[in-house]
């Protein structure tokens, strides 16, 4: 019995040990990222970091490109770390520590995991972790520097090349069109593999929690203008913190911008008085003392265009992901008219087919059988001219609005229309010119 007793008190003293002298290594980590990155203290006070007991990566040891990783893990409030792996990792490699604790703070400052629930989980693992690697690799901090870090650049200029900008976004579409092989993926997460991904589900925060990650992006976002003064390194630094802290367009509520009133021969129940009606027909017989009204005025989705860019540029898929998610958008609207007036113009430098939808039905006709035509180059202003004809015509009686899916890439014209106009792209792209100042630029995504 006190052999035993002695045995859980070596036991304790060794874990207690073991906790302070990974409590001691987290701290380095924290000051030698601050040493180097000021601007950085804001959101290290914002994600305080605590003890895990067990392991954080239980189910990523078998077949990881580094089963003997940090073990540092968001769960939505705080990053936890595995204390024995803590101290194994810094043993083998000093660098991995801080390593790990920038990558993972600039998931959180990226707004990575706030889109794990939309997304192909392990596309976006791979994505976001090659972004953020790629950021710090530019960085160059001493610190944080890796005997694989020479191989991992070269890696990543490869890919620069092939899908642009590294931000998560980007390289998240880029796989989807070129899914890499098993033996690529490995290759991969092998140069990008640090933290743990699997609680960022479970650990959704609320839209404020949300919220103040963008806000403290967007505070260093603006630290780094003047930090970054006469500086080489922080280009894709930069780069995702604009990526985050840009505003991505609910695409319903883009839709609901072409919502106009219409009458509908449904009760008012806001109008009506139900008191003053019983008590006619209790005193009166069956004369009610007031008429409900016999109709209201609602909003409604009902008059609008959508132009298709079917340009050489633009992706028939891409095109076709954006008709799915306007039909189920529309289609989930509890106030859709029944018949509704809505045109689909399929145009590069004219308009090149004109589909009228009167019902859902239409609709969805459209999306299982309608083909795409076109593919020449782009020139906006046919759209608008062959919208103001229908107009003449007759066609429209309250045309609310025109929604242009396109590239960006074509001529747009000099005149604001009379009614509302968005522009609707993909993905960011530096490269296009800016849209008119008249109209909305809504980057809808995949």
């Amino acid at each position: 019995m006190a052999e035993e007793s002695g045995r859980n008190r070596a036991q304790d003293s060794r874990r207690e040990t073991i906790s302070a002298l990974a409590g001691e290594v987290m701290g380095l980590a924290r000051d030698d990222i601050l040493m180097h990155l000021r601007f950085f203290a804001p959101v290290l006070a914002a994600l305080p970091v605590r003890e895990r007991r067990e392991s954080a990566l239980p189910e990523e040891k078998e077949g990881m490109p580094f089963p003997e990783a940090p073990g540092l893990a968001w769960d939505g409030h705080f990053c936890l770390y595995d204390p024995v792996s803590v101290l194994a990792c810094y043993g083998r490699e000093p660098g991995l520590v801080a390593r790990t604790y920038l990558h993972l703070l600039l998931h959180c400052v990226f707004s990575h995991q706030f889109q794990y629930d939309k997304l192909d989980a392990d596309i976006w693992d791979l994505a976001a972790d090659l972004a953020v690697e790629d950021v710090i690799l530019e960085l160059g901090l001493g610190g944080t520097s890796l005997a694989a870090d020479g191989a991992a650049a070269r890696r990543f200029r490869a890919l620069r090349e092939q899908a642009g900008a590294l931000t998560a976004e980007k390289l998240y579409r880029y796989f989807l069109k070129n899914p890499p092989s098993p033996e690529e993926m490995r290759e991969l997460r092998m140069f990008s593999f640090r933290d743990s991904h699997r609680l960022w589900k479970r650990g959704q925060p609320s839209a404020s929690g949300a919220e103040q990650w963008r806000k403290l992006g967007r505070q260093m976002k603006t630290e780094l203008q003047s930090f970054a003064r006469g500086k080489a390194g922080t280009r894709s630094l930069e780069k995702n913190l604009e990526e985050a802290d840009r505003e991505r367009y609910d695409y319903g509520e883009i839709l609901r911008r072409f919502a106009v009133l219409g009458e509908e021969l449904t009760v008012s129940r806001e109008e009506f008085d139900y008191i003053y009606y019983t008590y006619g027909l209790e005193h009166y017989g069956n004369l009610p003392l007031i008429e409900p009204l016999e109709y209201r005025e609602s909003r409604k989705v009902r008059e609008f265009v959508i132009a298709i860019d079917t340009s050489a540029s633009c992706d028939g898929e891409a095109v076709k992901a954006f008709l799915r998610k306007t039909y189920t958008i529309l289609n989930g609207f509890e106030n859709f008219f029944t018949r509704i007036n809505v045109h689909i113009l399929q145009c590069d430098n004219r308009v090149q087919d004109d589909r009228k939808l009167t019902c859902r039905e239409d609709l969805e006709t459209f999306l299982r059988e309608g083909k795409l035509t076109g593919f020449g180059a782009t020139d906006f202003r046919p759209v608008f001219q062959y919208v103001e004809k229908l107009r003449e015509r007759g066609e429209f009686e309250n045309l609310k609005g025109l929604i242009y899916f396109t590239d960006g890439y074509g001529i747009y014209p000099e005149r604001a229309p009379d009614y509302q106009m968005v522009f609707a792209f993909l993905e960011e792209d530096e490269n296009r010119a800016p849209v008119p100042p008249w109209s909305i630029k809504a980057v809808v995504g995949q």
